[in-house]
This record gives structure tokens, sequence and C-alpha cells, in this order.
């Protein structure tokens, strides 16, 4: 284990416990005192928790970590799922893409698909619309891929452009295809995200779209977060991986939706 899923999991057990001693940490990890101290005085210079006396207690960023913090998380997993989801993507069609680490490894598939790179053609193969910055600096330089950036405020937790701004130009369009990460779905309550504001720009791309994907591991099913997006029946496709509990997606596929399992 490295030292990035080191810190993803000490900022985990932290926000269970809430409070967590330098022992308990170093035990969990299996690391020794003195590199829990270091970890710890690292990510309270980043203001990712406070530290204590003999430990630390948990911050309120440390709930929602920045994108960097997250992507050794079920890795394999998302890139399968985001070369599943990218498989869907015709050529010459417009596609809306949030901010996600899993809508990340959908933007790189995407970039890497060999039948949307015809080299004695300039004009582009596909159209990203998007409102994440990470997956913009990613497609900008790939010729196939047209790169359209909403307006808005950076969430600086996701890289995601967010508020009023950010709602006038998808208002203005209409897309083939939204592929949209989520922070849960849920059979009766739908597709929810923790943030209010990236909800009210994932809505409105799921709004502007002819069909909407949802690309989500398995951890992310049967799960409701604080602000809800669209209900279940508006959801074409679900992409998630082998691992998903069969009984939510009996019930999501009971509500309209083709489950697709990378």
């Amino acid at each position: 284990m490295d030292r990035p899923q080191r810190w993803n999991a000490l900022l985990d057990l932290l926000a269970h416990e809430g409070r967590l001693s330098v022992e308990t940490a170093a035990k969990q990890l299996e690391v020794s005192v003195a590199t829990i101290r270091r970890y710890l005085d690292q990510l309270a210079q980043q203001q990712m928790l406070t530290r204590t006396r003999g430990g630390a207690v948990s911050h309120a960023v440390s709930y929602d970590l920045p994108l960097r913090y997250k992507t050794a998380r079920n890795v394999p997993e998302k890139q399968r799922i985001g070369l599943a989801a990218a498989a869907l993507v015709p050529a010459g069609a417009t596609v809306g893409l949030n901010g996600g680490t899993t809508t990340t490894e959908v933007a790189r598939a995407l970039a890497t698909r060999a039948d949307l790179y015809d080299s004695t053609s300039r004009a582009a193969s596909v159209t990203i619309v998007t409102n994440a910055l990470n997956l913009a600096n990613e497609l900008v330089l790939r010729p196939h891929v047209k790169v359209v950036v909403t307006g808005g405020v950076v969430r600086p937790q996701s890289y995601e452009l967010i508020g009023p701004l950010a709602m006038l130009l998808p208002e203005q369009i209409s897309l083939d295809i939204a592929i949209l990460g989520v922070d849960g779905i849920d059979p009766d309550q739908g597709a929810t995200a923790h943030n209010e504001g990236e909800a009210s720009i994932n809505q409105l791309m799921a709004t502007q779209a002819r069909q909407v994907v949802v690309v989500a591991d398995a951890s992310k099913l049967g799960i409701v977060a604080f602000a809800r997006m669209w209900p279940a029946e508006r959801i074409a496709t679900l992409v998630t991986n082998t691992g998903a509990d069969p009984a939510i997606v009996s019930r999501l596929s009971e509500r309209g939706i083709r489950v697709v399992m990378a």
C-alpha cells in the first residue's frame, strides 16, 4: 500500500470513527506510530482533519475527499466501468460528462478509442460537454474530441464548475447522451449527490440529454445521498461492476433500467 492509499485508509477510518488515536491507526494500517503521526500532520496541513494530542478528529472536508485522494479506490472496477460506458457512445455523438473518478475513466476510455480516431480527418468524432476541469484537461489535446466546458465557480473538492454560471451553457444545447457519476443510486430514491451545487448541474445535463447513463461502482448502489437529482425511471442504463448486490440490481432492473455489469 503506497502513501496515497494509506492516506485514503486513514481518512476512511477517521470518517467512520470521528476520532482516532495514533496507536489505533497504526495498528489498523500496520505501520509505525511515527508514520501515522507524520501522515496526520501532513493531512492536517491540508485541512483534511484536525490534529489532537495523541491523534486526530474528523474535519468536515474528510467526508468529501478531493478527487486526487479518491483515485486509489476501486480503480480496476472503475476502469472496467469506464470502458463499458465509453463503448455506448457512437461516433459523432455529443456527450455530457460530470466530474468524478468513474467519469474520469469514461473520458480516458473515449480518448483512447481507436475507432473514433481518423488520422485523415480533422473533424472531431465526438463532442464532450463537461463541467469538470480535470476531464477537460485530459481530453483537450485529443484531435478526435471536441471539448466544451461550462462556466461556473470551481469546487475544489471535485474540480467541478457549479453555480448559476455553470447552468447557462447546458440550457442552450442538446446532448445525445449524458454519462453521469453519482454518489448514490437507489431504486426508490433514484440518483443522488452529496453536494447540492453538483446535483443542480447534473440534473440539468440529464434533462438536456436524450439518454441518461449512470456510472457507479457497487459501493454506490443502495446509497441515498443528500441531494436528489432524478428518479430511477429517468435512467436508461446503469453501468456498474460485477460485485454489485444482486437484490439491488434486480430492483433497479424492475424500474426499467438496463444494467450493464462490467
